[in-house]
Order: C-alpha cells, then structure tokens, then sequence
C-alpha cells in the first residue's frame, strides 16, 4: 500500500481489501504497516482493529479525521472495476474513497497548521454496541479530544455539518381474540391503531434553521404488525414510528415531543441517538468551510459526527461519493471527487491552494519514496 500515490489509486487499493465487518484484520494490518513504514512522524498505535495514528507538534489546535475501514457483505461488486476515472465496486463510496484522503494526507503532510488525529475504526456498518469509536472512547479516551472533527462518509464532496437525531418508539395496541365470524365478542387491536396513524398523517414536520443550515424533521410510521391467523381477531398490535428530529433537540426533548403527540397509547423506545449541532462558527470548523468555497449543507440523517459532537466538538461530513449509492450494488466513485476532497483539506491543513488535479505528489517525489 504507498500512501504516496495518487488517492485514487489508494482508493482501488484499499477497495480490493475486503473487509465486511467483523473481518476488518487483514486492511487494519495493511493501514498500520503503511502509517508505520511510511509515515515517521507520526504517533501509531492499534486497538482492536482500528488504526489510530497523530501528530504532536504542538499546536495550538487539533482536528480529527476518522473513517471506518468496514463495508457491508460483498454482493458480487468485488474486486474494483475501473470505467475511465469511475471505480466502481464495494466501499468506493462508503467508505474508502475518504478512507484514501485521509491516508494520502497523514503521509505527505508532516507539518500541519493544526495537529491531527486520524482514526481508522472497525464495525461502523453493524449495531452501535460493536462501533469501533466506541471502544476506543472507553480504552484511548485521550485519542478523542481535538478542536473538530471530520467524517469521511461520502457527501458529494460537500461539506455537511451535523446530523439529524433518530429514534424509534413502537406503540401497542390491545384487544381480544374472537373468531371473526363473530367478531362482536372480541377488540381489534389492529382497528385501534387508527387513531395513531390519524394523528401521524396530519403530523407537520417542523423546519429548523441553525447555523443558516436547515433541518427539516419527519415522523413516519415504518412498520405495523398484529394478527395471529386469517381468521382471528387480533388481540396485540404494535406500529413502529420513527422520528428523525434536528439537533436542536435533546434526545430527552425528542422522546418528550413523541409521547406528547400519542397521549393516551402505551409507547416505548427501542433506539435513541442524539443529533449533532453543526458548530460552524468554530474557528476551526470556520476554516475548512472557508476551504471549501464557503458552502456546507444540513446533513439530513445519522452518522458517527453525533458522538463527536456528544464528546463537545463540532463535527461534520466530508467525503467523496454520493450516499444514495451506499450499500448498494452499484457503489461508484468519481475520481475528481476524491482528488476535490483531497485538495480542500490539504488547503485546510496547509494554508495554501491545492495544484491541479492533474498533479499530484506521488508524481514528483524522490525516487526514494
């Protein structure tokens, strides 16, 4: 692995590395063999199947870059297929290609105008319990402390800040069986959920305004269950909702707002995650928007940025690729959009404009390297 090259070509490396989740050994392997060989002024440490690694020059702030090394299961989109300067296949989008940037980065920029953190972390893609950031927040908390952090989950190469928070909550209905050729002796249990399902489809979504950033919410039922047999009346039901709601809620303002909305119904949560203020008038975050021509978006759904910013930093997105594409078996990357994301955080850590996209250090380095 020369994490010198071009990152796109970085980027076919690391994808032709499988890596489902829960098999992340043989790239994490690969990362911490190339950060160690190549990268010399860096601070390299392992944990479990993450790779951490970090300079300590000093500085007067530090910013995070962290990438998950996992995918989801192969579905026959392996090994990399290139089309001109298209690669498709598993993790071009999610997330290898902002997995290669952040790489390309720690081995050619041994002097940073900000110290930096990289973090290569293992099963993102899985339950929340197994998240690699998670264990490495109970074992190296020290190794989460910086000034902003920076996901590399594909966004269009557009800077999205924060993140909605999620919940799920399933409320239940009860009744009494009956046969339903006489079913005036027994309660539908499914018949009483139209009350519920009245009060979500005339729900408003509210729009939220933060940082000039705009998150809109939804509340959505997402399944509904009852019914023992064809003919039965059902004595349990349960509808499944989910609230994606801004993160100017807490996540104990979010279940509040639900349960007001279904007074009266019997109402648990099964998944809660906190959102994630974008925080863009962080000095640190006000740069990197600035590198990147000054736009950023509201990032619309839940991602990992949530437990930076629980952590007390401000957090975003910024990745090659487009998320529509995630987890799917047509996962494709454009090559200009690694190379864009490459030269706005090389500017960001430098100071200086990026060369063109037709250069790249690999190409004039010594032939030592």
């Amino acid at each position: 692995m020369d994490l010198h090259a071009d990152p796109v070509d970085l980027t076919a490396t690391l994808v032709d590395i499988p890596s489902v989740s829960g098999a992340e050994a043989t790239i994490a392997d690969a990362v911490e063999a190339a950060l160690t060989e190549q990268a010399g002024h860096l601070e390299v440490v392992r944990n479990g199947n993450a790779v951490l690694a970090r300079t300590n020059l000093g500085r007067p702030s530090r910013v995070i870059f962290a990438g998950h090394l996992d995918t989801v299961p192969v579905n026959e989109n392996l090994p990399l297929r290139r089309d001109g300067d298209t690669l498709h296949g598993l993790g071009t989008v999610d997330m290898k290609g902002g997995d290669a940037v952040f790489l390309s980065l720690a081995a050619t920029l041994p002097e940073p105008r900000h110290d930096v953190t990289f973090i290569f972390y293992d099963c993102e893609e899985v339950d929340a319990v197994r998240n690699g950031l998670g264990r490495i927040e109970r074992e190296l908390p020290d190794w989460l402390r910086a000034d902003l952090a920076v996901v590399g989950e594909p966004s269009n190469a557009v800077i999205e800040a924060g993140c909605q928070g999620t919940m799920r909550v399933e409320l239940r209905t009860a009744g009494r069986r009956a046969h339903t050729a006489r079913a005036w002796m027994g309660q539908n249990a499914i018949h009483a959920l139209a009350e519920p399902m009245r009060r979500l489809a005339g729900y408003q979504a509210r729009d939220v305004e933060i940082d000039g950033l705009r998150y809109r919410e939804g509340l959505q039922a997402v399944r509904l269950s009852g019914g023992v047999a064809g003919n039965v009346v059902p004595d349990e039901a349960v509808l499944t909702v989910n609230f994606r709601f801004a993160p100017d809620r807490s996540a104990e303002q979010a279940e509040k707002h639900v349960r007001e909305i279904f007074d009266g119904f019997d109402l648990s949560v099964v998944d809660l995650s906190p959102g994630a203020l974008p925080g863009l008038s962080a000095p640190a975050a006000a740069e990197l928007v600035q590198a990147a021509g000054g736009k950023a978006a509201a990032k619309l759904g839940w991602t990992d940025v949530a437990r930076f910013a629980a952590l007390g930093m401000p957090a975003v997105n910024f990745g090659p690729g487009d998320p529509t594409l995630a987890h799917t078996r047509e996962e494709f990357v454009h090559a200009a959009e690694i190379r864009q994301v490459t030269g706005v955080l090389r500017q960001f850590l430098t100071g200086r404009a990026s060369p063109s996209p037709d250069h790249h250090p690999s190409r004039t380095r010594s032939a030592r390297q």
